[in-house]
């Protein structure tokens, strides 16, 4: 066994303020705190479209093309489940790499909906929700309400498979989030990585437009 570095810091970086981020924009929502609410969902929505650009042009293992396989890659590796001993890839596994592409698509959506949302109780309003009626805007809120518990559903079961992964076959999918090293079997194969500096500026980019031109008028 060697180790070797599987995930870059942008990656992990995500993978973490995400975590976070949703957690204290739910706590806000709940503490009525709407506006610092909007701002987090605004960080959450910059980061999610810095990472699916990321999954297109980062690193290796970051890349949608080495993660996102065919429904047979995905039914294989659920078959070796049952076979002993360390059978995650370097990088997410087939089945795993949907996961990731669904939570994507949840976050990208409650995020977006977000932005048309209104409390008319605490007289707040989202950036966007004067481009479409009242009656809208309080649909998209209701909306918006819901998708967080879908989103919260398979945030859970996401938790669940990595207690699967360390307790039941023995391999820590935690540790190498946080340090981004992975001991694997040689031979292994040859990753690239790309400078954070990229990341850092993509992020800035995204974040400059979505505050620019959207947050900022509203004000």
């Amino acid at each position: 066994m060697k180790k070797i570095k599987v995930w870059d810091l942008p990656v992990r970086l995500f993978h973490w303020l995400i975590v976070g981020l949703v957690a204290f924009s739910w706590y806000m929502a709940e503490q009525g705190q709407l506006r610092l609410h909007m701002y987090s969902g605004t960080a959450i929505l910059t980061l999610v479209i810095f990472r699916i650009i990321w999954g297109f042009f980062g690193s290796t293992t970051g890349r949608f093309s080495h993660f996102v396989k065919g429904p047979g890659a995905v039914m294989a590796y659920l078959r070796r489940l049952r076979e002993k001993g360390d059978i995650h890839p370097v990088g997410h596994n087939p089945s795993g790499g949907w996961a990731v592409i669904l939570m994507l698509l949840l976050l990208l959506t409650q995020a977006i909906l977000g932005l048309f949302a209104s409390e008319q109780d605490v007289f707040f309003f989202a950036p966007l929700s004067d481009l479409v009626s009242l009656e809208t805007s309080h649909l998209l809120t209701e909306l918006h309400e819901t998708l967080f518990n879908v989103l919260l559903t398979v945030v859970i079961l996401h938790i669940a498979a990595v207690l699967f992964y360390l307790l039941v076959k023995k391999t820590d999918l935690i540790l190498p989030m946080i340090t981004g090293k992975k001991a694997v079997s040689d031979p292994h194969p040859a990753l690239k990585f790309i400078s954070p500096l990229w990341a850092l500026a993509i992020t800035g980019v995204v974040f400059a437009l979505i505050w620019f031109l959207i947050v900022a008028p509203a004000q």
